[in-house]
């Protein structure tokens, strides 16, 4: 079973993995580094105790140099074994159950909203961790990595990390989408959008940063590899703006930023806009995994407005 919650304001991926193996076979498992080391993403380098530092090392073909150092917060043979990675936390809780045990993992993830925008890769990554661990428990050989693009679109659509929200302004409205690209540098993300054509103010946004839903006009802005805006139209008129941003984060991973503003008069065009951006976002996020989806799905975004249509009455 895999959950993601909001616990004490914070946002937690939780799994539970029933286990034919009593607690202290499993304690060693998920405590002793050198067992670490055949199912753990990092290597692990640390003492049994709590307060002990952590240091974890990727191996040399991990998306980032350094995995980042922590601390043991829990230390209770064969129960509980807690520490803190970078931003986030990590438990382990076995609960004896008959001939085995019952593993309870789970993950807060540090970074606020920002952070939580990494549950879907974080998801199937433990999905994939937990298969190993498994593996290497019951003597077998670990399974076969997943297909990380359904994957990860699978829990990232299961959590709602995909979503669009809607912000009302002086002038009408914002619409706001967030989206986790995982590690991808930000300059191939703006090669990406833009099609590595040239783009500057005054001329047209380049293709794969609009959609037949929102006409568009002139670039407003264009700073490579950060900040693309432009004016999107209305009856041929401009009525707001198109942006996306594009962060860079060393310690939470790149994500592209999209907003549109909307005027109040138009306010009854939000549902379809949002599916539309949902829609568009999906569309590139497979993109950065080198799929190209045509034609657009119709589809999809008909589904996804009458889901939005219910949030913006």
């Amino acid at each position: 079973m895999t959950e993601f919650r909001t616990i004490a304001g914070k946002p937690v991926l939780r799994f539970e993995r029933r286990l034919r193996h009593r607690p202290e076979k499993v304690w060693r498992a998920v405590t002793d580094p050198a067992e670490l080391a055949h199912w753990f993403p990092a290597r692990v380098e640390t003492e049994a105790r709590i307060g002990a530092p952590i240091r974890f090392v990727f191996p040399g073909d991990a998306p980032v140099d350094d995995g980042g150092t922590g601390e043991v917060l829990e230390f209770d043979p064969p129960k509980v074994f807690a520490f803190s990675w970078n931003l986030d936390v990590l438990r382990f809780e076995l609960v004896p159950d008959g001939d085995g045990c019952l593993l309870v993992f789970t993950q807060t993830i540090g970074g606020g909203d920002i952070g939580r925008l990494a549950a879907g890769r974080n998801a199937i990554g433990w999905d994939t961790c937990l298969g190993a661990l498994t593996a290497r428990l019951d003597g077998a050989d670990a399974p076969p990595p997943p297909d990380w693009l359904p994957a990860m679109e699978h829990y990232i659509d299961q959590f709602g990390l995909g979503d669009g929200s809607v912000h009302e302004t002086a002038a009408g409205y914002d619409l706001r989408f967030a989206r986790d690209l995982v590690w991808k540098p930000g300059a191939e993300i703006w090669q990406l959008l833009t099609e590595d054509s040239p783009v500057e103010p005054g001329g047209p946004p380049p293709l794969r940063a609009t959609n037949g839903y929102v006409p568009a006009g002139k670039i407003v802005t264009a700073s490579a590899p950060h900040v693309l805006e432009y004016e999107w139209l209305h009856d041929g008129a401009p009525a707001g703006r198109v942006r996306f941003e594009i962060v860079a984060d060393a310690e939470l991973g790149t994500r592209i930023e999209l907003t549109q503003t909307v005027p109040f008069a138009l306010q009854h065009l939000r549902a379809e806009l949002l599916a539309a951006w949902h829609t568009h976002l999906e569309l590139f996020f497979a993109a950065t995994f080198g799929e190209i989806r045509c034609p657009w799905p119709e589809e999809r975004t008909a589904l996804l407005t009458k889901r939005y249509e219910e949030k913006v009455r």
